[in-house]
């Protein structure tokens, strides 16, 4: 009889008919005074009416009767909690874990307890190994919840730099979980990174921005073919953003597939035209094939958008480097120092004033005034690409072995420039 009582009360807190639902478990408990269920279930039904003290009263009761019921050690957790009753709090959710280790819950739960008693790390601790578990359940939703937890208790720093240093650790998310893991890898940890975003595409395999994200922490690595995997899966997922292209771009370039590359910057730019950093990744591309000209163009065109973009100038600067244009090279390290040093990047303030450094040095250890003149003009006559050049002067050595090189250029100049007639 008791248990028709019991079932009803079931029945009835389902439906949300709270008072019908006690009085139904108070029948039960009249005739069955040794029903630790009737006491767990009705102690639910109290603290789900707000009855916190009395929910309280009922968990001990079905635990007296059953000391091993983890339900009620948790639900009375959670109504110590909500009576700020921590201590106890704590007492009971460590004895639901001693009871059931695996229990997810139960560690998102220490998690927040721990949390309000000011214990962050353990916090954290607890709240992973509760994403953990989550996880392995295939329980997407509450996996994230808990590592965005995670993130939100891990401490934010201020960082120095008002200008993003790569071009491959930079994304627009809406999502602002995907935005903390990209920062953690700005920021050195991006092994951490990677961990957080296999959970993800574990417990979601079509998630196409976590692709993406890990595809940029894979290029902030160096694992480049790795990284142009998850572009290519997000792609195919139809995550259509200048993000991916910017980024496979980048990881081409490393591999060298300068072609593939400045394909895939190309598109960016399609997506998005100001994107300064794309005229610096594609400018870069453009330098190590030897297109000097076209490089100092996109380096250009990226300054005339921001004029304050430092790595512009820099790299701007190397490229002039090349085509032995030293002082338009020193102009833009000198400028690129400035900025660098206003953001209070040092890394990049050492690398330019180096750079700067390295030209002085060789200033006085340069070649002749003529032969620089002659360089400079026949690199601008095979459109910069030094290797052209450096095959059409290799072409007349062949023919005419033993001259002096600054006879070989004008050979080749004068060869181009009657071409052009």
């Amino acid at each position: 009889m008791s248990d028709e009582f019991y079932n009803r009360g079931l029945a009835k807190a389902r439906q949300k008919d709270y008072a019908g639902a006690i009085e139904e478990f108070n029948q039960a408990l009249q005739l069955t005074p040794y029903f630790p269920e009737a006491y767990l279930q009705r102690g639910l039904v109290y603290y789900d009416s707000g009855a916190i003290l009395q929910a309280v009263s009922d968990y001990t009761e079905a635990l007296r009767l059953n000391p091993e019921c983890v339900e009620a050690y948790y639900s009375r957790a959670l109504a110590r909690i909500a009576l700020k009753n921590l201590p106890g709090a704590l007492e009971d959710v460590d004895r639901t874990i001693r009871l059931r280790p695996h229990y997810a819950p139960a560690y998102s739960l220490r998690g927040i307890v721990r949390r309000k008693q000011g214990d962050i790390q353990d916090a954290i601790a607890n709240f992973k190994i509760a994403a953990e578990l989550y996880l392995a359940q295939k329980d997407k939703e509450n996996c994230r919840l808990c590592m965005e937890s995670i993130q939100q208790l891990k401490p934010v720093e201020k960082s120095a730099i008002s200008q993003p240093k790569s071009a491959s650790v930079t994304i627009n998310s809406t999502n602002e979980y995907f935005t903390q893991l990209l920062d953690k890898a700005e920021k050195g940890d991006t092994q951490a990174a990677i961990a957080d975003l296999n959970w993800v595409l574990q417990a979601d395999p079509k998630d196409a921005q976590a692709y993406c994200c890990r595809g940029v922490v894979r290029c902030k690595m160096g694992n480049y073919r790795e990284a142009i995997a998850d572009f290519n899966q997000a792609l195919q997922l139809n995550f259509q953003d200048a993000i991916v292209y910017r980024n496979r771009g980048k990881a081409r370039s490393f591999l060298g597939d300068h072609q593939g590359a400045i394909a895939d910057f190309n598109q960016a730019l399609q997506i998005q035209p100001q994107d300064v950093l794309v005229y610096v990744a594609r400018g870069n591309t453009q330098r190590l094939s030897g297109n000097y000209l076209s490089a100092i163009q996109d380096y250009t065109h990226a300054l005339q958008i921001n004029p304050h973009e430092a790595q512009a100038y820099y790299n701007r600067g190397i490229a002039y480097t090349l085509l032995e244009e030293m002082q338009q090279a020193i102009a833009d390290y000198q400028k690129a120092a400035s900025i660098f040093c206003e953001q209070e990047d040092w890394e990049n303030y050492q690398l330019v004033t180096n750079s700067l450094e390295k030209i002085h040095k060789s200033i006085p250890e340069s070649r002749n005034q003529k032969y620089n003149l002659l360089r400079q003009k026949l690199l601008r006559l095979v459109g910069g690409q030094w290797e052209i050049a450096q095959r059409l002067i290799q072409q007349k050595k062949d023919y005419y072995p033993g001259m002096l090189e600054e006879w070989y250029l004008q050979k080749v100049i004068a060869e181009l420039e009657g071409d052009r007639l």
